[in-house]
C-alpha cells in the first residue's frame, strides 16, 4: 500500500478548461418518458443539472493544451522550464503515441523533458500529483506539468439515460514546482482490480476489437441504449465501493499525516455525484460546508479533471489569497482510489476557463 510523505513540492497554479457547449437534463425529458417529476428527483438527489460537452472534433488533448497555455502564461513560466509533462486520461487523442508526447511538441517543451500518459480516470489526478511529487523529491525535476482531462461524453450513447446526463468534459493543467522551504504533503494510493468490470468500455481495444457485433446498439432491462464500444457502469457496485472505501481512506490519510479533521479546511472529492458525496460526508460526520458538491451540478462528472475542476470552481477565489489544508480524494474506474493531504494556496492562478 504506497504511502508517501513529501517535503519539497508545491502547487503553483491550476487552470481548468470546459467546453462552452451546455447540455441540460431539463431538455432530455424524453429520455425519462416525459416524467418531469423523475427529473426533479434526479436533480435534487443526484445533483444532475447541466454538463459541458465537446463538439465531435475536440479532444481531451485540445482542452488540456488550452489549459496548459493559460497556466504557463499566468504563472510567468516559459515552456522550456518544464522538466516533465504527464497526461492523465482515459480518452486519449490516439492509441499511439501518448497524448503527452503530442502536447510536448505543441507546447514547445524542451528535449530534456519527460513526457508520458497515465491511463487512469477518477483517481488519476491524485496519482499524478504523487508521481510529480516523487520527481521533484528525488531532485530530477524542478517543474512538472500535470495535465488531466477526459471527453467521456464521447464514450456514452446519447440515449443512455443512466450515463449520458452524468458525464461532462474538461481538461486541466496543474504546475508543481520545487519549494524553497519545506512544504509537506501526504499520499495514499490503493487499487482493487477485481472490480474492473464495474466501470468499463468492453470493446474497441485489443481484448475485443471493434466489429459489426461490438457496434450493435441494444437496450438493457432499464431501457438504456448502448453498444459494447460505449461505457458500461454497474451503478450499485460503484456506489457500494465508494461509500465503503472513501471514509476509510480519509481517516487513514489523517492518521498518516498526524492532522485532525478540524485542521482540514476542505475535502475535495472526485465529483461522482451529489448523492455519493453527501453519503461519504455523512459517514465522516463532516459538515457539508467543507465538502464542495456543486461542480457536478454545473459541469457534470469530469472524470480525471473532476478534482482540479472542483478546486478551481469552488475554492479558486480563496486559494488566490490564502492557504488552505486540503484533502483530495479520487475514486472509481479501475477500481482505484487515491487520497492526499496538502497545503495549497496563494496561487498564481486558479480558475475555470471556457473554450
Amino acid at each position: 500500500m504506497p504511502k508517501t510523505h513529501f517535503k519539497k513540492s508545491f502547487i503553483r497554479g491550476i487552470v481548468t478548461v470546459v467546453p462552452s457547449r451546455v447540455k441540460s437534463i431539463d431538455d432530455e425529458v424524453e429520455l425519462y418518458g416525459g416524467n418531469v417529476e423523475q427529473i426533479e428527483r434526479i436533480k435534487k438527489t443526484i445533483g444532475l443539472h447541466e454538463r459541458r460537452v465537446v463538439e465531435e472534433d475536440v479532444t481531451a488533448g485540445d482542452l488540456c493544451e488550452d489549459a496548459a497555455r493559460s497556466l504557463l502564461e499566468k504563472c510567468g513560466v516559459e515552456a522550456t522550464e518544464i522538466d516533465a509533462v504527464m497526461m492523465v486520461t482515459q480518452t486519449p487523442d490516439y492509441f499511439q503515441p501518448a497524448t503527452a508526447c503530442a502536447l510536448h511538441g505543441k507546447l514547445g517543451l524542451k528535449e530534456d523533458c519527460a513526457a508520458f500518459d497515465v491511463n487512469l480516470g477518477c483517481s488519476g489526478y491524485v496519482y499524478a500529483l504523487w508521481l510529480a511529487g516523487m520527481m521533484i523529491e528525488t531532485g530530477s525535476c524542478k517543474k512538472v506539468l500535470v495535465l488531466a482531462g477526459d471527453t467521456i461524453s464521447r464514450c456514452v450513447h446519447p440515449r443512455d439515460r443512466a450515463l449520458a446526463p452524468l458525464f461532462g468534459d474538461a481538461g486541466s493543467a496543474t504546475l508543481l514546482s520545487k519549494a524553497d522551504e519545506e512544504r509537506e504533503s501526504w499520499f495514499s494510493l490503493k487499487s482493487d482490480g477485481s472490480g474492473y468490470k464495474n466501470l468499463i468500455v468492453p470493446a474497441g481495444a485489443f481484448r475485443q476489437p471493434t466489429s459489426e457485433e461490438t457496434r450493435k446498439e441494444e437496450a438493457d432491462a432499464d431501457g438504456n441504449i448502448r453498444s459494447l464500444e460505449q461505457l458500461h457502469m454497474d451503478g450499485a457496485e460503484v456506489f457500494n465501493f465508494s461509500i465503503k472505501v472513501e471514509p476509510k481512506a480519509v481517516r487513514e490519510i489523517l492518521e498518516f499525516s498526524g492532522k485532525s479533521m478540524e485542521e482540514v479546511d476542505a475535502l475535495v472529492f472526485h465529483q461522482a455525484n451529489k448523492y455519493i458525496l453527501s453519503n461519504i460526508a455523512r459517514r465522516l460526520k463532516v459538515p457539508l460546508e467543507k465538502v464542495p458538491l456543486g461542480t457536478v451540478e454545473k459541469y457534470g462528472n469530469q472524470s480525471s479533471a473532476s478534482i482540479p475542476g472542483t478546486i478551481c470552481d469552488a475554492l479558486g477565489g480563496r486559494l488566490l489569497k490564502e492557504e488552505m489544508n486540503l484533502i483530495l480524494s479520487g475514486f472509481g474506474v479501475g477500481l482505484s482510489w487515491a487520497t492526499c493531504l496538502l497545503r495549497v494556496g496563494e496561487l498564481d492562478v486558479c480558475e475555470v476557463v471556457e473554450r
